[in-house]
């Protein structure tokens, strides 16, 4: 008997969980959001049954409903207070990037599903992707020998009309800037492919083209992990007059990969003194071609979480994971701020705790 399924959310990116729910035979319940013109096109768009139930309060559709599995797709600030409460109702989860603002929030979602048993999955979508994960075998079979360091750029473009669509977008409160939500994704597949535990990091943030955000639509950084190897970091929102590229580069004593395209779906670079396999065939064989940057990663998460439910074992992307790259753009936030390096590991940093310090800076000037 398939799971129910329902969703807390429906902008720009719940389309891509439907799809995903329906792909992997979920039982769709029912679908929460403030704006019923939303679900109401939601419902059109997928043909859903019209049993479906809507709601404009998530805690009475938790209540009514209890479904097995929520995705929880809104504003990124609030992620963490519903996912506390679904969890707490013993429900388990999909939770759009980024898995909190805070990392005070981050660690009660980890400590609570542990103690209510419930799986939560931070949606991290393109670790399925099929380049990334030759990418990650290759760092699992120690391909790269010594791992030297590792390079993450996101060159994309957002412009006005983009934050017009909510108003949420680009503020301290609910968002943060270009690192928070557009370049989170390849922050986590840096940290996770260069060996996660990290030192120091050393970043710098800017507004250059965006005055009408609170937050960065630049920024750089500089990581030192704890296994000796480094990380460069470089994310914008800057670029003219479209999204350019999203590459992941690591850079071994015995071996150079290069993942490319819009969303780090194409190999453009394999090259292995092992030999084991003809670069051309891999670049051919791990290419994928999405119509967007968001890829086709949900689907496989789906899946992985299903089972994950099913078979009673962690998922493939944890809540942990989640916490990392969130903890990743909080140091660099944090360094930018104070312009110094920050040691890591980090306790209690949120982008409102950011926020406070930069509006305490700006009146004592």
């Amino acid at each position: 008997m398939s799971l129910t399924y329902a969703i807390i959310g429906c902008g720009r990116i719940s389309p891509n969980h439907i799809a995903a729910a329906q792909k992997n035979n979920l039982n769709i319940v029912a679908l929460c959001d403030l704006e019923q013109g939303k679900m109401q096109k939601t419902i059109a768009t997928f043909n859903l049954s019209s049993s479906v139930k809507q709601y404009t309060d998530y805690r009475e559709m938790i209540a009514s409903e209890k479904p097995d599995l929520i995705a929880i797709c809104t504003e990124s600030g609030k992620h963490g207070q519903i996912a506390i409460d679904c969890i707490t109702a013993g429900i388990h989860l999909i939770i759009e990037k980024p898995i909190a603002l805070s990392l005070e929030e981050a660690d009660q979602i980890i400590e609570l599903s542990k103690k209510h048993n419930v799986k939560v999955s931070a949606c991290h979508q393109n670790r399925f992707n099929k380049s990334v994960q030759k990418m990650r075998n290759a760092i699992e079979s120690n391909r790269f020998g010594r791992l030297l360091y590792g390079t993450a750029h996101i060159r994309w473009n957002r412009g006005e009309e983009y934050y017009k669509q909510a108003p949420w977008r680009g503020t301290w409160e609910q968002d943060g800037g270009a690192l928070m939500n557009q370049c989170i994704h390849n922050i986590d597949l840096l940290r996770w492919m260069m060996g996660e535990e990290i030192v120091e990091v050393v970043g710098m943030t800017d507004n250059l083209l965006h005055p009408y955000i609170e937050c960065e639509d630049l920024g750089m950084a500089l990581v030192r992990f704890s296994n000796g190897s480094y990380g460069m970091i470089e994310g914008s929102t800057n670029i003219y007059p479209q999204n350019l590229e999203e590459t992941l580069y690591i850079f071994g004593a015995q071996g150079t990969a290069k993942l490319g395209g819009k969303s780090v779906n194409l190999i453009e670079e394999w090259l292995f003194a092992d030999k084991k396999d003809d670069p051309k065939e891999v670049k051919e064989k791990y290419a994928e071609n999405p119509s967007s940057v968001y890829g086709f990663g949900h689907t496989p998460l789906y899946a992985d979480v299903i089972e994950a439910i099913q078979q009673d074992r962690t998922p493939y992307v944890t809540a942990e994971d989640g916490r990392k790259a969130l903890e990743l753009v909080l140091a660099i936030y944090k360094s930018s701020l104070e312009n110094k390096s920050v040691q890591l590991p980090l306790n209690n940093l949120s982008t409102l705790g950011i926020y406070e310090q930069l509006k305490r800076l700006g009146e004592g000037e």
